[in-house]
């Protein structure tokens, strides 16, 4: 049986000390450099493209936030080096730029980052106050959502698995089918200070009035969506929204992105840059939002809203299930932090499990895997709660309001840190390179 080693995989951070800090700056480091350090010369620039970065200027960019923020912001130190803001700082670098900057070569960045690094340790060694460890747990997430941005980007650019992560093992798990009945009532959607460090677009939680409704167990698997693609749905334009339809024959899609239909008949996919067997009951992965919504729409379904998802993974029904009740669990089994037993995060795959995995994670409704293997699309855009206002890095969440769809729960690549219940993740609706697949609700 997978999913059942009991080894601890998150420690909450809520009040954590220097010497918390600098082993998670250690340990999410030495991810970054798993993902990059086996890459040639050519791989670390890559080729342009608007969904993804050059490696190299990604991970200086990584190196230059911790010192922004911790190094010179925190501490008041001066800058490394002279050019850094010029190279690296991604609100004013516009993207299409980044690979015709003149940027230290490989020794250069990994010199840098290292130095970085070195200074960081240094300074929590002597302690760390309230509003310094802001910033070194802002720049700690920071750097974790890269290091899933590089497992992807590899994905998106084809080059080798990384050495040394996990397979997916094979389970003997099938499905896990059918819906499970939440009941209306209140809920607050939203974090509170209680929770410990989260993001401005989090702020604050707020009370929002939920019908009941029904939702799947599980997400769509490979094989769920294979029977959309086989009944020939990336053809027929009633199952697509306007903005869908228009992706679709922009980008002449007929299946998920890294698809190949099997001369005999079936499905594989390209895995990295390796040929391989779709896992029929493994969670859709790489597919849009249009993706999704055009799936709900031949299967009869819909996507779930945010809080709808919110409620599924983290309520609890009064006794005599007629409403939901008070409680907000902080995980969906309860409090005791993430395990494997739990969820398939931080890179202990390189992919995701069958949806019928990690048992020990059920949301008190029975929903499995909210949290981990892949992130789930909602039905939601991705708008401020009433009274935001923007954190000290302003541009984290305020430029892309209105213009996004809220993703919840993590992926296989992503950081326990991450992958909170109350974290709103955010991609435009085109994007299908992100580790996203998606559940359902009856209509």
């Amino acid at each position: 049986m997978i999913c059942m080693n009991e080894t601890l995989i998150y420690r909450p951070t809520s009040g954590a000390t220097a010497d918390d800090l600098a082993a998670q700056l250690c340990d999410v480091r030495a991810r970054t450099r798993h993902l990059t350090e086996d890459l040639s010369a050519e791989q670390l620039m890559g080729p342009m493209l608007p969904i993804v970065n050059p490696v190299l200027w990604e991970i200086g960019h990584v190196g230059w936030f911790h010192e922004y923020w911790t190094l010179r912001h925190a501490h008041g130190e001066p800058p490394l080096l002279d050019r850094a803001d010029q190279l690296w700082n991604s609100s004013t670098v516009a993207h299409a730029t980044r690979w015709a900057l003149d940027l230290p070569d490989r020794d250069g960045v990994f010199g840098y980052m290292t130095d970085v690094l070195g200074r960081q340790v240094d300074r929590l060694s002597e302690g760390v106050g309230v509003s310094a460890r802001y910033f070194y747990e802002l720049s700690i997430r920071h750097e974790d959502m890269h290091v899933e941005a590089l497992a992807y980007t590899r994905q998106t650019l084809g080059y080798a698995r990384a050495e040394g992560l996990g397979r997916p093992p094979t389970s003997g798990l099938e499905a896990w089918p059918g819906d499970t009945e939440v009941p209306g009532g209140r809920w607050r959607l939203g974090s509170t200070p209680d929770d410990g460090f989260i993001f401005d677009n989090e702020k604050w939680a707020h009370e929002v009035g939920i019908a009941p409704f029904q939702i799947a167990k599980a997400p769509v698997t490979n094989a769920e969506f294979a029977a959309f693609v086989d009944a020939g749905g990336y053809r027929n334009r009633e199952f697509w929204s306007a903005a869908g339809w228009a992706w679709r024959e922009r980008a002449a899609a007929e299946r998920p992105v890294y698809w190949m239909e099997n001369a005999g008949g079936g499905w594989t996919w390209r895995r990295y840059r390796k040929i391989e067997r779709l896992a029929p009951h493994a969670p859709v992965t790489f597919v849009n939002w249009y993706e999704a919504q055009a799936w709900c729409n031949w299967a009869k379904r819909r996507l779930p809203t945010e809080v709808e998802w919110e409620a599924a993974a983290l309520g609890e029904p009064v006794p005599d299930g007629s409403r939901l009740a008070d409680t907000k669990r902080r995980w969906p089994w309860g409090d005791a932090s993430p395990r494997s037993a739990h969820a398939n995060l931080d890179l202990a795959f390189d992919g995701p499990l069958d949806v019928a995995a990690c048992t020990q994670g059920d949301s008190a409704f029975g929903c499995r895997q909210m949290i981990g293997n892949v992130w789930e699309w909602t039905a939601s855009d991705f708008v401020p709660f009433a009274g935001f206002a923007a954190d000290p890095y302003e541009d984290y969440s305020q430029p892309w309001f209105n213009s996004r769809k809220v993703l919840r729960g993590g992926a296989f690549a992503t950081s326990a840190r991450i992958a909170r219940p109350g974290y709103r993740n955010f991609f435009t609706p085109e994007r299908n390179d992100v580790i996203a697949g998606f559940r359902t609700c009856a209509l």
